[in-house]
């Protein structure tokens, strides 16, 4: 099938307007959008999902407290009531900075994007140090799609548990290892280990969850580096009295769909069986850092992030911007804020540029703190000079992060949730299917099998085959099995199995 390919130009009656793009959904992208609201520009976001994701809480939607339309409002209804906005899906594939224009695919479409201001805020994804296959196995934190596989794998993990009769299995599907001991690994494994000791037991019968092992695991000598040595010491302590096991000094060398494999700082090596595993460590900027680096000589780091001038625009190009978590700015950390304040800056300076004003001073980033949650009613919380720990740190967390969930209606959903999950005992989220917990994980096997079928990612055709072989494959599995029953004379007593199975 030939790709098809359009130009979308901005929206509103007049051509003549200020275009702006925007590349991303995430914090950057939807502020920066929100703050042209009554500019003289007509904008554009080009997202590769549909919502605006809370990634922050991605991990209470992995472990069945809120769920993922709370965190993840669609894109187009919060931009509903803005008339100067549109929004584009596609995966941004090519920014061609001479002509500038933006080029994005979905399916078999290319949309070309013409801008006269850019702001690139694609984000940034899970690095695993170069060892990507880890992934199939480890999933991460970054998307909707990573958070509702790993609620499957860790729910899922407690159900084998119940009907299994091996001890050793047992013990495999009841140990959970995390890695990466900053707030979103201390985050999950502090909930993990609330679901095993304080939501679940009641629920099962055979297995006893208060036995289930939580591993938190870093190669770094402390939990929460970036929050100093006294919070990170008060969190380790907080989590060995949840039933967290804090392993220091411990570097992953291998992963497999059974266990995995670390390298201990004095250099011995040792196994940790365990069926689910986290991957809460490192992140790696969107793959168009380096494409805008190559194109204006801009450095690139080892992360993916391109250095910025201090007015966040690309050397030589001061029309394009760059914020959040792909740009490389006196050691901003890549946390939310950084991109929200980053976002509103650009926009303000483009508004400024359309309305005749000079240039803004220099960007300068306002900490408003750190914080991170460790379990119900105790977090950690770093603002200025000032530490929180206990009940006092969760309240702040918990006041912030509903003052920062997109959409009324969301911030109640929560906040019933969190009534039910921290007053109570139960989660109201814990819904999975087999599709969350293996879906991805079989599309990327049959595509690895097939990939002579494949003429490019976004090839529908492609897809469509790679299903069909799929299908073909599990008919003849079934066939085969049919045969082979009948064979051995067991067929009448095993076939109504698949559709039991259904």
């Amino acid at each position: 099938m030939s790709e098809a390919t359009h130009v979308q130009d901005a929206t509103g009656a007049g051509r003549g307007r200020h275009r702006v793009v925007v590349i991303g959904s995430g914090f950057g992208g939807l502020f920066s959008t929100k703050a042209l609201r009554h500019a003289d520009v007509d904008v554009t976001m080009v997202a590769q999902t549909s919502h605006h994701l809370f990634q922050p809480l991605l991990y209470q939607v992995a472990t069945g407290i809120l769920s993922e339309g709370e965190i993840a409002p669609p894109t187009r209804e919060v931009l509903s009531d803005q008339r100067n906005a549109q929004v584009i899906l596609g995966e941004v594939v090519d920014v061609d900075l001479e002509a500038r224009t933006v080029t994005s695919q979905v399916l078999n479409r290319t949309t070309v994007t013409p801008y006269d201001s850019l702001i690139v805020a694609a984000g940034a994804g899970q690095s695993y140090f170069g060892n990507d296959q880890f992934a199939e196995f480890a999933p991460g934190m970054k998307s909707i799609d990573d958070a509702l596989e790993l609620r499957g794998r860790i729910f899922g993990a407690f159900e084998l548990a119940e009907i299994s009769d091996d001890e050793e299995e047992i013990n495999r599907l009841l140990t959970f290892v995390v890695v990466g001991a900053g707030p979103t690994g201390v985050e999950m494994a502090g909930q993990i280990a609330e679901l095993a000791h304080r939501t679940l037991p009641k629920d099962f019968r055979r297995i006893n969850t208060r036995q289930a092992q939580v591993i938190l695991l870093d190669a770094a000598p402390q939990v929460l580096p970036p929050f100093g040595e006294k919070l990170g010491a008060k969190t380790k302590t907080a989590l060995e009295k949840l039933g967290v096991s804090v392993q220091l000094g411990a570097m992953v060398v291998d992963v497999d769909e059974w266990g995995i494999e670390v390298q201990d700082k004095d250099g011995t090596r040792r196994r940790i069986e365990a069926t689910t595993k986290v991957w809460a460590a490192g992140v790696q900027a969107s793959s168009l850092g380096r494409l805008l680096g190559e194109q204006t000589g801009a450095p690139v780091d080892r992360a993916g992030r391109v250095s910025v001038n201090p007015d966040l625009t690309l050397p030589g190009h001061p029309e394009v911007f760059v914020i959040g978590d792909m740009m490389s700015l006196d050691h901003l950390p890549g946390v939310a804020q950084v991109a929200i304040q980053g976002g509103k800056y650009a926009a303000k300076t483009i508004a400024g540029r359309v309305g005749g004003k000079g240039p803004q001073e220099p960007f300068k980033y306002f900490d408003k703190g750190s914080m991170a949650t460790i379990s119900r009613f105790r977090a950690v919380a770093l603002v200025g000079k000032f530490k929180f720990t206990g009940f006092p740190a969760w309240v702040l967390w918990l006041v912030v992060h509903l003052l920062y969930l997109t959409g009324f209606k969301n911030r109640i959903g929560a906040l019933g949730h969190w009534t039910v999950s921290f007053l109570g005992r139960g989660r109201s989220q814990r819904t999975t299917t087999m599709q969350q917990i293996f879906g991805r994980a079989a599309l990327s096997r049959l595509k690895r099998g097939a990939s002579d079928l494949v003429s490019s990612p976004g090839d529908y055709e492609a897809t469509r085959e790679l299903l069909a072989a799929s299908r073909r494959a599990e008919l003849e599995a079934r066939a085969a099995e049919e045969a082979r029953l009948t064979d051995t004379g067991q067929r009448g007593q095993h076939e109504e199995a698949p559709a039991t199975a259904r």
